[in-house]
């Protein structure tokens, strides 16, 4: 039996530092973060004109209007399924790439879930509301902007941010929720009319994604 010394490479302390920054690495490799919120930001864009031509206004005699958006679900169950899948696939070839692996279907699944649920709700609330009702609580319109396909694609993101472990995606998702829970139009469209109340705060959400993409995927290239 004979002993051998250690090395200063054979160091645990030193290997285990290692494998902590290898681990770290291949986290910052399965990254495309970029690719998946520019694909949401394009989608929520051209979901625009499908809103406007797929929805049905009623104006009586009063002026009081009535408004369904039915173009809701024509373009964005199918829109949206696309879009996860797209973005796995991104995730995958980026990944097989770099030789690593990634962990993109939980989100995929998840997205494709959330959206046959919001389909689901938006299907029975346009069965129970033949028309838009004038007055809705505000906890009722915080829980509808939440099951609206640009609330969904936030919890979506949150299951991202997670699987990536990815506290700046997590920040970013966070304040996405925000600005489409709590609508931010800085006053944009006011007086426009029901068919157009819409745009202003689409059109935001679509920006948001869409900077948050630009964001980064400048700080990818920065890490690389």
């Amino acid at each position: 039996m004979t002993t051998e010394s250690i090395s200063a490479g054979d160091d645990p302390r030193r290997l285990l530092s290692d494998v902590h920054t290898l681990a770290r690495r291949v986290r910052l490799d399965q990254r495309v973060t970029w690719v998946a919120l520019a694909v949401l930001a394009a989608v929520t864009f051209a979901g625009i004109p499908f809103d406007w031509f797929g929805m049905k206004v009623d104006c009586g005699p009063d002026d009081t209007c009535t408004f369904a958006r039915r173009g809701v679900l024509y373009y964005w169950p199918v829109a949206l399924l696309v879009a996860y899948a797209a973005i796995a696939f991104c995730y995958r070839r980026a990944a097989r790439a770099r030789g690593v692996d990634t962990r993109v279907l939980p989100y995929a699944v998840t997205g494709a879930v959330l959206t046959f649920l919001f389909t689901a709700v938006w299907i029975a609330a346009a069965l129970y509301f033949p028309s838009h009702p004038t007055r809705f609580p505000e906890w009722a319109l915080v829980f509808d902007r939440l099951i609206t396909p640009w609330g969904t694609i936030g919890v979506a993101l949150l299951v991202l941010a997670r699987l990536e472990r990815n506290l700046a995606l997590l920040g970013f998702t966070l304040a996405y929720l925000a600005v489409v829970l709590v609508p931010i139009d800085f006053g944009w469209g006011t007086g426009w009319g029901p068919r157009t109340m819409f745009l202003p705060q689409q059109v935001i959400n679509g920006v948001v994604l869409l900077v948050g993409a630009i964001g980064f995927a400048i700080a990818r290239r920065r890490q690389r």
